[in-house]
């Protein structure tokens, strides 16, 4: 069997997306089933069998992110679609439109993965419009959208929920991105703390993931202040990369931070990550608009304990005897939280045994296994396309 995926964004591009894509289609190998890409070109990517680099240029104000040509991307997704028995978008942008006229063209299935709220996300990034109506604007969008497919896959029960609400009709099927388990259990914290200057007894907390501001992660500065009155050599890192770095670097320094927060930017999968969550003694994370939260989990699988807002998507995550602990949504009540866990680990020691357990219902072998039923199932099906609603959308 083949599917051709098409997204907006991959990797060099770091972020969940990329990661999702990239997980799934190195574990459908195994169930039988080619994947072929189509994504944006970058720079200078090496050639790879099976990808399909689009051409665009940076997008305005976003250095990190592409917009592909609109007709070079219809051309492409449609020759790379041609022999393959469905069509899978990842994002919602010129891949999504490509990938539906592509998908109608050959009388494929064309689904599509719901990652990213947008609802919640647009506020942060066009702060001179009215938050009401960004958030009104995204919703028709995305119903729009999710109700021209065949069927939408969504990452959380929470995030099937909201779009519901939102009036999407389209056949929804919750289906996580699994976590590679071996990857994330084999790193070297302490070669990662002598690499970065960190004693070997000095307590960490740690946040993987988008320097963003839908992340959250002011909430978690402000409740490092008050865990350093519980703690007082607690270090918070913070793993990645984006347009709050700046934003962040300036409030750390305001609330006179500099000595409990270490900015590392992003690090390469394959081993500086797996060394960094082996060098921390809790996860930390506070974003309210996650459809999954995979780093609680690649955390988890790394025999890291969480400590975590349980909003959106983490819900499904963040429960008694998963290796995580959910403190009220409040600074003061997560920052103590976290200075008791730093100052007593031994009585949170139940959490790292649990953490790795929990992991294992979420790899990324189990996701490819469900993934690839339900691919099967679709292409049996016929393309919505052949209804006279499809005529209709």
């Amino acid at each position: 069997m083949r599917v051709l995926m098409v997204s907006d964004v991959y990797f060099p591009r770091v972020n969940g997306v990329s990661t999702s894509i990239e997980t799934f289609r190195r574990t459908l190998d195994g169930q039988g089933i080619e994947v072929r890409l189509v994504v944006p070109r970058y720079g200078n990517e090496a050639e790879e069998p099976g990808v399909v680099r689009v051409a665009g240029w940076p997008v305005p104000g976003d250095r990190e992110d592409r917009l592909v040509g609109w007709r070079a991307m219809h051309r492409a997704v449609l020759a790379a679609a041609r022999g393959c028995d469905l069509i899978h978008v990842q994002t919602p942008f010129v891949a999504h439109y490509a990938g539906l006229a592509a998908g109608r063209a050959l009388g494929l299935p064309v689904l599509a993965t719901y990652h990213t709220l947008f609802e919640e996300y647009l506020q942060h990034y066009a702060r001179f419009l009215p938050a009401g109506w960004l958030r009104g604007q995204a919703r028709r969008f995305s119903r729009r959208q999710c109700n021209q497919l065949d069927a939408v896959i969504v990452p959380s029960t929470a995030m099937r929920q909201r779009l519901e609400s939102y009036g999407v009709t389209t056949p929804m099927h919750v289906l996580p991105t699994g976590i590679p388990l071996a990857q994330f259990a084999r790193g070297d914290g302490l070669a990662f703390r002598t690499r970065h200057d960190i004693a070997p007894d000095r307590p960490v907390a740690l946040y993987v993931g988008r320097v963003a501001h839908e992340k959250n992660i002011g909430f978690l500065l402000d409740a490092l202040r008050q865990a350093r009155q519980l703690c007082p050599d607690a270090l918070l890192v913070i793993a990645g990369e984006g347009p709050a770095m700046g934003d962040l670097q300036a409030r750390v320094e305001t609330l006179g931070l500099q000595d409990a927060v270490r900015f590392i930017g992003y690090l390469d999968r394959q081993q500086a990550l797996p060394d960094c969550y082996a060098a921390a003694d809790v996860f930390v994370f506070a974003s309210r608009t996650e459809t999954q939260g995979l780093v609680l989990l690649e955390a988890m699988a790394a025999g890291l304990p969480v400590i975590a807002l349980a909003e959106m998507g983490t819900v499904d995550i963040l429960a008694p005897g998963r290796g995580a602990f959910s403190p009220p949504a409040e600074t003061t009540a997560f920052g103590e939280a976290l200075g008791h866990f730093l100052s007593r680990p031994t009585a949170w020691r139940h959490l790292a045994d649990e953490a790795p357990v929990y992991a294992r219902e979420w790899s990324d072998v189990a996701m490819a296994e469900r993934l690839a039923v339900a691919y099967r199932q679709w292409a049996e099906r016929p393309a919505l396309a052949a209804s006279p609603l499809a005529a209709a959308t």
